[in-house]
């Protein structure tokens, strides 16, 4: 009875921060459906979108990642998490002040600061409320934000815009801004009624699955990068694999609305309304069902599963991304639903993964690590190399489809390739940390 009412209490805990998971996605990727009218705003061209998209973000976002992830293991996660949103919320209202490019360049650096320390504390609360045999499940759920929170954040935008005029609007002791922008007010102040709403939930105790004693010590950082060393093949193939997934995903997320505008003709709102619908239906189900398939793997004891689970992914993913040489657009949106399907199956066990391979007491800063590698090649890179083969390589916006196509081909295959090669490591480092974690409790 005690573990079920932990348990009930461990979901409310995780949908608190799936909230805020969300919200964080829909703040950073209304761009998505704001091309257009950002660009005739401020006279850009689609490389400085990319740098808007991704690379503004991704900055600090994963620099300053990894010294929240040390902050993570040694103070209270509760906290990190509040301020983080508090100040991504206030960043995003600023994003609908900006008047140039390089005013909302920064006000996306500091969407960046404030996002950064969610996700490392995030996957420590859930990996210390909940059981091993349901984090991988647990992990999905936290990671099903990224999927809703980028298919809501292009329904709302698409929503949103077709209530709002074409002329600019004047906001009291602020001045004229650009219509579109009145999207960012939208979105951007509800996400302090979540910090209101996680003062609800308590900081939980650090656990470890074999070990009390190892996770009330704080490691040093020659413990970490000695562990690193012990592992990081492991760490390596995982982080790395998980970004070029990432770089595909987002390649698409970005772009796919502004692909049928400019090749099949499809209005603003109409490819909003598709392709959000497409994301939030579709990649919501590749997240959750690639989590319980790695969890059914575990069950049958296959040690790997979590890794497994994301190799079998990507590997159809790659076969999904023809998609968008097709003629005609519906036959194209079936592959890209198919591709957001099971590129979205390694997300969750991904991240389930890097927690059952690092000591309690390591595991933050390793998801930062994490979450580094993923982000500033996935965002930082993703929509930056569809800008970049637009105007570089193929010198014409009407060649999206193509460089869209190239971005996630390459993308997903180096994500499988590297997927498999750290499967027989994953093993290993499993291992390794029972042992490490034998070593502690009986010196």
């Amino acid at each position: 009875m005690k573990e079920q009412s932990s348990l009930r209490y461990a979901w409310y805990v995780l949908g608190i921060l799936l909230l805020a998971y969300i919200s964080s996605f829909i703040d950073r990727q209304i761009l998505a459906l704001l091309v257009k009218p950002i660009k005739a705003s401020f006279g850009i061209s689609d490389t400085q979108m990319g740098l808007l998209m991704g690379l503004s973000f991704a900055l600090f976002y994963t620099l300053l990642g990894i010294p929240i992830g040390l902050m993570a293991d040694r103070m209270s996660r509760k906290k990190i998490i509040g301020w983080g949103i508090a100040i991504w919320s206030l960043m995003t209202v600023l994003c609908g002040l900006a008047g140039s490019f390089w005013a909302l360049f920064f006000a996306r650096v500091g969407v960046g600061i404030g996002e950064a320390a969610l996700s490392p504390a995030a996957y420590s609360v859930i990996s210390d409320y909940f059981p091993k045999r349901k984090l991988a499940t647990a992990m999905s759920i936290y990671n099903l934000g990224v999927y809703l929170g980028s298919g809501l954040s292009i329904l709302i935008g698409a929503a949103i815009s077709s209530m709002i005029g074409k002329e600019n609007i004047q906001i009291p002791f602020v001045g004229e801004i650009y219509s579109w922008q009145v999207i960012f007010f939208y979105i951007g102040f509800p996400g302090l009624l979540i910090v209101l709403l996680l003062q609800t939930i308590k900081e939980p105790k650090r656990k470890e699955l074999d070990s009390d004693k190892e996770s009330t010590s704080k490691a040093s950082i020659a413990e970490i990068v000695a562990y690193f060393k012990a592992n990081k093949t492991t760490f390596l193939s995982l982080s790395f694999g998980i970004s070029f997934m990432s770089l595909a995903s987002y390649a698409g997320i970005y772009w796919v609305p502004t692909y049928l505008n400019r090749i099949h003709g499809w209005e603003a709102q109409k490819a909003g309304v598709v392709f959000g619908l497409i994301i939030t239906v579709f990649a919501t189900l590749g997240v959750l069902t690639g989590g319980r398939y790695a969890d059914h793997l575990s069950k049958k004891g296959v040690v790997n599963a979590k890794m497994k689970a994301g190799f079998i992914g990507m590997s159809i993913s790659v076969l999904c991304t023809i998609g968008l040489l097709m003629s005609d657009p519906n036959i194209g949106l079936i592959f890209i639903s198919l591709f957001c399907f099971f590129a979205a199956f390694p997300y969750g066990s991904a991240t389930a993964a890097i927690q059952e391979v690092a000591p309690n007491n390591m595991r933050a800063i390793f998801s930062a690590f994490f979450l580094f590698v993923v982000n500033i090649i996935g965002l930082g890179l993703g929509p930056l190399s569809v800008g970049l083969l637009n105007d570089i390589v193929f010198h014409d916006p009407l060649k999206i489809q193509y460089s869209i196509f190239i971005t996630q081909f390459v993308g997903c295959i180096i994500s499988a390739g590297l997927l498999f090669v750290g499967l027989k490591p994953f093993v290993k480092s499993v291992d390794y940390l029972k042992k490490h974690l034998m070593m502690i409790t009986h010196p």
